[in-house]
């Protein structure tokens, strides 16, 4: 199954991503800070270790998504999460949630993109923000001249990123306890 985004050359970066997500949640992904994502990145990758373990040395050079849900607008009042307020972020003058983070870096020369540090906060895990997340993403890279697209998958998500068309390369190796392995794939 293909994730796309409707992505119009003349359309400004700024836009809802409703039609990727099965409750038809009202997302909206935009460009971030670096500095935006290191709560999630902390909270949902590694809690156990120091927020500085999180930031990477070349975050200033890399591109940055957030996917935001409004918080009066979610289609779901049911529990969004313990940490819910954390990631208040105003947008468009509103209050939105910033829910799912990821950080792209292009390697011009070779035309080869990488995504790291990915990460949903676990209310919202299953209900579509993190794949329309990585389809915005993936978009973002090819329209870089980007030729393809590489990331280090935890073990535990090789499925999620096999339904965008990433393959397993090389051996599983480990980061601390926590089992990997570099996936990748080709950009149109």
């Amino acid at each position: 199954m293909a994730y796309r985004t409707r992505y119009r050359p003349n359309m400004e970066p700024r836009h809802t991503i409703a039609s990727l997500t099965p409750q038809r949640l009202p997302i909206t992904v935009r460009p971030i800070s670096a500095a935006e994502t290191y709560a999630l990145r902390h909270t949902v990758l590694w809690p156990n270790k120091p927020v500085s373990y999180v930031q990477l040395p070349d975050d200033e050079a890399g591109q940055h998504f957030g996917a935001f849900i409004d918080p009066e607008n979610d289609g779901d009042d049911k529990d969004k999460g313990k940490d819910k307020n954390d990631n208040k972020i105003k947008d468009n003058g509103g209050s939105a949630e910033l829910v799912s983070i990821i950080s792209l870096f292009i390697d011009e020369e070779c035309g080869e993109a990488r995504f790291r540090k990915f990460a949903t906060a676990p209310a919202w895990q299953g209900k579509g923000v993190g794949s329309a997340l990585l389809a915005y993403t993936i978009e973002a890279a090819a329209r870089k001249g980007a030729t393809s697209i590489w990331c280090d998958a935890r073990q535990s998500a090789l499925a999620f990123y096999q339904r965008f068309g990433m393959s397993g390369e090389g051996e599983v190796f480990f980061k601390g306890e926590v089992p990997y392995l570099r996936m990748s794939r080709a950009l149109p």
